[in-house]
C-alpha cells in the first residue's frame, strides 16, 4: 500500500504542513525536523503526488516547457535536463510545443497557462527573446527563467541562464586562422534568434584581431536546419574564389554543408574544413566527424529550472543567472588550408 502524508507525519512526528514544507523545499524548517521528516519519507518510500497538489491548493507544481525549435536533439536535452529538476524539487513537467510566428501565440500561451496552472515557464529561443510573450508573461504575474545568447547580468525580470556565444565564435574561427584560413565562409542561423547575431559577432571579432578583411560576400544568411548547410555551400563552393574553411552557426547546418561538399567532390578537410556548433549528435554522426563548441544543453536546461524553481519560492532570487561558456572541440572536419 503506498504511504500517504500522513503517514509521514505520524513518524516523523511532526504536522503534515511540516511535511509539505519540507518535501518542497522550503526554507522555513529547523535541520533537526527536516533531517527527522526526511528519514521518514526514506523508510515509507513515500512519493508526493504532485497532481494532488495541484488540485488541493493554490500553489502549482508544474513547470511548462514552451518551444519552438525544429532540431530534435535539443529538444530532447532541453526537456532531460528540465525534467532532472523538476524529479528533483517534486515538480511536473508540461510540454508545450508551438509557433513562435503565429499571429495569436501571446494568446495560446496565456490560454495554456489558465488552464494548466503551471507555477513557471522556461523559455528558450526565440520566446525567450521575445519582447511581446515578455509583456504577456509578466502581466499573466508568472514566474519565468530564460535562456538566451549572450553574456550580460540580468536584467531583473526573470532568472536567465546565458550562453556566450560570441566568446565560442570567436575561438572557433581563431582556431581556423591558427590552421592558416583566411578565406572563412559563414554560414548564418536563424535571423530571429540572438545566438545567430552573436555567433557572427565572434566570427567577426576573429577575423579583425587578426587583421584579415572582413569578406561580405562570405557571409550568407539561412536558418538552423540541414538543408540551409546544403544550401549555403553550394553558393559558396560555386564562387570563382572559393573559401578554404566554413563556419555553420549550427552542426546541422554545417552537417548539410559536408553533404554539399562532398557532392561537389571536395576533400574534407584536405581542401575544405568545416566547423559546426553545439556539439549535438549531427557533430559526431558525420563523416570526418565535426569541429564544433560543446554547449552542454542538458546541463543548461538543469540549471534554467532550478533557478525558477527557487524563485517561485523566493522573490529575492529573481535576478539570479548562470554563464555557460561552451568549449571548442577539434575533430577531423579541420585542417590546415
Amino acid at each position: 500500500m503506498r504511504a500517504t502524508i500522513n503517514d509521514v507525519a505520524e513518524r516523523a512526528g511532526v504536522s503534515i504542513k511540516t511535511v509539505s514544507r519540507v518535501t518542497n523545499n522550503e526554507p522555513s524548517v529547523r535541520q533537526h525536523t527536516r533531517e527527522k521528516v526526511l528519514k521518514a519519507v526514506e523508510a515509507l518510500n513515500y512519493t508526493p503526488n504532485a497532481a494532488a497538489r495541484n488540485l488541493a491548493g493554490t500553489k502549482s507544481f508544474a513547470i511548462a516547457f514552451v518551444y519552438d525549435n525544429p532540431n530534435a536533439y535539443y529538444v530532447i536535452d532541453m526537456q532531460n535536463g528540465i525534467l532532472s529538476a523538476c524529479n528533483e524539487n517534486g515538480y511536473e513537467l508540461l510540454i508545450h510545443p508551438c509557433n513562435s510566428k503565429s499571429h495569436d501565440i501571446n494568446a495560446e500561451i496565456t490560454e495554456m497557462i489558465r488552464r494548466s496552472r503551471v507555477a513557471g515557464l522556461v523559455l528558450t529561443p526565440p520566446f525567450s527573446e521575445m519582447p511581446s510573450v515578455i509583456e504577456t508573461l509578466e502581466q499573466l504575474d508568472v514566474k519565468f527563467v530564460r535562456v538566451l545568447s549572450g553574456s550580460g547580468e540580468s536584467d531583473g525580470l526573470s532568472p536567465c541562464v546565458f550562453i556566450d556565444d560570441n566568446h565560442a565564435a570567436y575561438a572557433i574561427t581563431e582556431h581556423l586562422i591558427d590552421q592558416g584560413h583566411t578565406e572563412i565562409g559563414f554560414l548564418c542561423g536563424d535571423k530571429e534568434h540572438n545566438s545567430s547575431q552573436e555567433r557572427l559577432k565572434g566570427y567577426k571579432a576573429a577575423l579583425k584581431k587578426n587583421s584579415i578583411k572582413i569578406d561580405r560576400s562570405l557571409i550568407l544568411k539561412g536558418a538552423y536546419s540541414f538543408e540551409s548547410g546544403v544550401e549555403g555551400a553550394k553558393k559558396l563552393l560555386s564562387r570563382e574564389q572559393k573559401p578554404t574553411a566554413i563556419f555553420a552557426s549550427n552542426d546541422e547546418i554545417a552537417a548539410g554543408a559536408l553533404f554539399a561538399a562532398r557532392l561537389m567532390s571536395f576533400d574534407i578537410p584536405e581542401q575544405l574544413s568545416i566547423t559546426g556548433f553545439e556539439d549535438s549528435p549531427f557533430s559526431r554522426q558525420t563523416w570526418p566527424k565535426l569541429t564544433t563548441a560543446q554547449q552542454p544543453t542538458t546541463t543548461i536546461a538543469h540549471s534554467a529550472t532550478k533557478l525558477l524553481i527557487e524563485a517561485t519560492r523566493n522573490p529575492e532570487k529573481q535576478g539570479e543567472y548562470d554563464i555557460f561558456l561552451p568549449e571548442l572541440i577539434i575533430r577531423d572536419s579541420t585542417g590546415t588550408a
